[in-house]
């Protein structure tokens, strides 16, 4: 027997291998069910004719994801969707990523700006949601000292669509109104990116850096030629993260602006909510939630993938 069990040394499982497995299957049983098992319910739901108190799970084929590709809420919802997710990820970029290079200049006190920058991080969406609903009320909040130069902006209330032209049922273009909502979802999101990038930059030799001086690069080709290549990774992983908390968002908006005046600051969580737990229709408000989820796969699959061909 042991000379078998030599020639094959790959089929034997340690003791502590059984008990790794012990531990992880009452896990991978919960997400099973409680994950997958709910995102499967979900999906037949969306095929279903649910859509009032009294179930009905007969099929319905595409009827309730058609009937939504055709709502002029949802196309609304989508457009606004794709202008918050640009911005929202494009300003976490530049500012964590500017914000990281200054404190990385070993500036004297650096751990008081490192904490006043992480410290949105420590509230909820919903907090933030109304605080900056009352900095940004149209009459009250920054209007008041913006109104001594005349200005007057209207935010959050503002219908206005810039550069608009027609889609659909609705008109396409940036929503005015939208870019309240992304200042303050950027003001809370920016310190963790910022983090994400001071780590980064930590964890780059500075050999490199004095190699490239030394090859006659200034200080702008030296972050453009060797620090941004090397950060690329910490870039598509607050991307990845940046991108799934966009295109599922609905506390933040939720608390501070709801679906807005014509809906210029409604997005898919709040249409979902609304449509299931207010008005009922399980079927609709199933399908939101499968094609939200279908968004956020776009980002998170092709990650996942070029990941587990890296680890190969």
């Amino acid at each position: 027997m042991e000379n078998q069990a030599q020639r094959n040394p790959k089929r034997r499982i340690s003791k502590d291998h059984w008990t790794a497995i012990a531990f992880l299957i009452p896990s991978f049983i919960l997400i099973l069910v409680f994950v997958y098992g709910f995102i499967g319910w979900t999906g037949y739901v969306s095929l279903s004719n649910y859509n009032s108190l009294v179930p009905d799970f007969s099929f319905a084929g595409l009827k309730n994801y058609i009937y939504l590709f055709n709502d002029f809420r949802f196309q609304a919802d989508l457009r606004n969707t794709v202008f918050f997710t640009i911005l929202f990820i494009g300003l976490v970029i530049v500012l964590g990523m500017g914000l990281a290079i200054l404190i990385d200049q070993k500036l004297k006190g650096e751990s008081i700006f490192r904490n006043i920058f992480l410290f949105p991080m420590a509230l909820s969406f919903i907090v933030t949601g109304v605080v900056w609903q009352w900095l940004l009320n149209p009459s009250t909040g920054f209007n008041q000292f913006l109104s001594v130069f005349g200005i007057q902006p209207k935010w959050y209330t503002d219908t206005t669509i810039l550069a608009g032209f027609e889609w659909g049922s609705i008109e396409f273009g940036l929503p005015v109104a939208i870019i309240a909502v992304v200042i303050a979802a950027v003001w809370q999101m920016t310190g963790f990116s910022l983090a994400m990038y001071l780590a980064g930059l930590r964890g780059i030799p500075e050999e490199l850096r004095e190699a490239a001086r030394m090859d006659g690069a200034s200080e702008f080709q030296v972050y453009l030629k060797v620090v941004l290549p090397m950060l690329m990774p910490i870039t598509m992983s607050v991307v990845i993260i940046m991108a799934h908390i966009s295109l599922k968002i609905f506390d933040l908006i939720y608390a501070m602006t709801g679906s807005g005046a014509n809906f210029v600051t409604d997005v898919p969580g709040v249409y979902m909510f609304e449509t299931t737990f207010r008005g009922n229709y399980y079927a609709n408000g199933a399908a939101i939630a499968i094609i939200m989820l279908l968004l956020v796969a776009i980002f998170i699959v092709p990650y996942l993938w070029s990941s587990r061909k890296g680890d190969k």
